[in-house]
């Protein structure tokens, strides 16, 4: 069975912790791969999730050591490019100083920059 996606927190420093927070949109694009990879083979959700999870928390572990996305330079606040292992999926995030934002969980070879329009929104 697929489970929920978790919010990983990492320790940036020794003072603070960096939130991973998943826009309402990437959270959906996570559920229907997970669902799709579901159907096409038992278990192949989970470990969709799970490379999902480890990419999260590679993210909140160094987030400015993340390729940023090129060509995108229309937002105030970066957004960077994570790839996902075993998947051809790409997570695009903003790295801000207290959050991440995950603004999609997209598919690397279809609707480039579909998610554009959800960046440079607030985390609260």
């Amino acid at each position: 069975m697929i489970g929920p996606p978790r919010e990983p927190t990492c320790s940036a420093s020794s003072r603070r912790a960096v939130r991973v927070r998943l826009h309402p949109e990437a959270r959906d694009e996570l559920r229907s791969g997970a669902l799709w990879y579901e159907e096409q083979r038992a278990g192949l959700g989970d470990d969709f999730v799970a490379e999902i999870n480890a990419t999260l928390d590679r993210i909140a572990g160094a987030p400015r050591s993340v390729p940023l996305w090129p060509g995108v330079t229309v937002t105030a606040v970066p957004i960077r490019k994570a790839i996902v292992h075993r998947f051809p999926y790409v997570v695009a995030f903003e790295a801000h100083a207290d959050a991440i934002l995950v603004l999609a969980i997209a598919h690397a070879k279809r609707r480039p920059l579909y998610w554009l329009s959800r960046a440079g929104h607030d985390l609260s």
